[in-house]
């Protein structure tokens, strides 16, 4: 397959309009050029509703006089002498920041771009795609109590990134990524249930056959059919891993820098602290091959490698930029993600590590208790960890799965929530947020 996607050209323009910003009167400066090309069909009932394509460079160039610091951003090179002087002209009017800067130089990633395979140079063709949904959409259709599609997806994309800084970092990468979707229907009238499931994956060859997920998706759907409201009661949640990835995800949130410079993270005053149980084990891995957040470096340019984030319950790290780890007087863990003009701390995959019981053992351990399919809302607050989310799913008696629910609402803190937390062994790698089941125990549900 001939790549349509030319880093070396993208990464000789990015070094010119650094050039062009030093001569500006810049005393440091980055680009970053962000590319992509993605295709996608959506199809229902058998027939294509839509075809979508689209291509695109997108140019961010940010430069610093002294402490002062200005971006401008662009869909093309274009103008780069232009473009290079009102960034500068708009650095030298902008209000000092003890923090900006760029990575120092050796901090920089100077050896081989480790090899991650993020790149499948299979070839994909819009009838392909089409094939693919038609397949998970029938495959849903099949499922006995399902009444209607909500239709299916399949995509395909490549996306690149190029930083040159000038203190000496140049690199870039590309990375693709396949993905089918179904949404399912069941039921009739006002009584009608939707659900769906998904796959993504770097590469062709490890995503989930079509059929599988949309025969699942129809499952989900029909189980759904008919749901009863519970009575406000206390009780052991068990998480399956869909809903449970939120948690990692509040978890991720209340460690990252930009909040705990802030000061607005539960968590802000508990570095070194237990957070969890001495049996949780968290780990942040950029280096894992083929993953969906994996990257040879971070957004400034630094190396990647692996962070144990949690052991033994305890927390270790925060998340950090450079410039979060200035202002905190800390070192940054290369964990600098793009975003906007500048750089932010953010994961990549981040993994909650399984614990040795499976879903089932844990089912029949609590007898009486609730199973969570699907969360409704945001209502969760990160200064404080109270956490309110509206919920659906199932009703566990002895030990087993009696009947469906919706109309609920789970209430608690993450505090206390993260303290009695429990991991199964059913670990779902199908995104960035790696978790298996969880069991949280005690917790306020309120229903009708």
């Amino acid at each position: 397959m001939t790549l349509p996607i030319d880093q070396s050209r993208l990464a000789e323009n990015a070094a010119r309009l650094v050039d062009l910003a030093r001569r500006a009167g810049a005393s440091e400066a980055e680009v970053v050029a962000a590319t992509g090309l993605s295709l996608g069909v959506d199809v229902r009932d058998g027939a294509v509703e839509e075809t979508d394509r689209s291509e695109g460079d997108d140019v961010t160039l940010r430069v610093f006089v002294g402490k002062r610091v200005a971006s401008v951003s662009a869909n093309a090179f274009g103008d780069g002498e232009r473009l290079a002087e009102r960034a500068v002209a708009m650095a030298r009017a902008a209000p000092e920041d003890p923090y900006a800067g760029l990575a120092p130089e050796e901090d920089l990633l100077k050896d081989a771009f480790p090899d991650l395979e993020l790149l499948d140079t299979t070839s994909v063709a819009a009838e392909a795609l089409v094939e693919r949904a038609r397949a998970a959409e029938a495959a849903a259709l099949g499922v006995s109590g399902v009444s209607k599609s909500g239709g299916a997806h399949a995509s395909w994309s490549i996306s690149g990134l190029v930083l040159v800084t000038s203190n000496g970092f140049s690199g870039g990468y590309l990375a693709s990524r396949h993905g089918v979707s179904a949404t399912a229907i069941a039921g009739e009238g006002t009584a009608m249930e939707r659900d769906y499931d998904h796959d993504g994956r770097a590469f062709l060859e490890d995503l989930e056959a079509a059929d599988a997920i949309g025969r699942r998706a129809g499952e989900r759907a029909a189980a759904r059919v008919n749901p009863r409201k519970l009575s406000s009661q206390r009780a052991h949640v068990i998480y399956e891993p869909r809903t449970a990835r939120t948690l990692l995800g509040h978890f991720a949130g209340a460690i990252n820098g930009a909040g705990i410079t802030r000061g607005t993270s539960f968590l802000k005053d508990r570095l070194g602290e237990a957070v969890f149980s001495p049996t949780i084990t968290i780990d942040d891995d950029p280096t894992i091959r083929r993953g969906p957040a994996s990257r040879p470096f971070d957004g400034e340019g630094r190396a990647a490698w692996p962070l144990r984030l949690v052991e033994e319950g305890r927390l270790t790290q925060w998340l950090l930029d450079g410039a979060c780890a200035r202002e905190l007087g800390l070192t940054s863990n290369g964990r600098a993600a793009r975003s906007g003009a500048g750089t932010s701390p953010s994961p990549t995959n981040l993994t909650l590590r399984p614990g040795t019981r499976s879903r089932e053992e844990m089912l029949a351990e609590i007898g009486t208790g609730l199973l969570v399919t699907d969360l409704i809302g945001h209502g969760v607050n990160g200064v404080t960890g109270d956490y309110s989310r509206g919920a659906s799913g199932f009703w566990i008696e002895d030990g087993a799965i009696a009947y469906p629910v919706s109309e609920i609402t789970l209430a608690g803190n993450l505090v206390d929530m993260f303290a009695s937390l429990e991991p199964a062994n059913d670990l779902d790698t199908r995104s960035a947020l790696r978790v298996p089941s969880v069991l949280v125990k005690d917790m306020a549900i309120a229903g009708s």
